[in-house]
């Protein structure tokens, strides 16, 4: 008798999962915050520092463990966060390797930073309400 066995997808969130979730903003929040008290900015900090890097891996692994309740939403959007703000900074360092695109660049970094703050606080805003990210 084999029987093919797959676990359930839960429907409403731990709250072990709602705490990693808070614990995963707040590793971004970390690292972001480290580019408001440094040289670098918000959102080289943000993708450089270890505790996003630590969150963003954290994300991929437990994202499974979420599915199919609202922390998934958060679970995207952190992940979303953190690869949309790598591909700013990837533009912004294009853009600054010309000596015409430099003032570019820093605007990007700038916006992008300001945009990662945002993503953090609102995510946060919205899990303390235990609401889902908008799709």
């Amino acid at each position: 008798m084999d029987i093919e066995h797959q676990p359930e997808t839960p429907s409403a969130a731990t709250e072990s999962m709602v705490t990693l979730t808070f614990l995963i903003y707040g590793l971004h929040a970390l690292s972001a915050v480290g580019g408001l008290l440094s040289p670098a900015f918000v959102v080289t900090a943000f993708l450089t520092g270890w505790p996003s890097i630590i969150a963003v891996i954290i994300n991929y692994v437990k994202r499974g463990d979420v599915r199919g309740s609202y922390l998934e939403t958060h679970f995207r959007w952190q992940i979303r966060t953190f690869w949309f703000a790598l591909l700013w900074v990837l533009v912004a360092i294009l853009l600054a390797m010309t000596f015409f695109g430099i003032p570019i660049a820093f605007v990007i970094a700038w916006i992008a930073g300001l945009w990662v703050l945002y993503r953090i606080g609102r995510g946060l805003l919205r899990l303390l309400d235990r609401r889902p990210m908008p799709v």
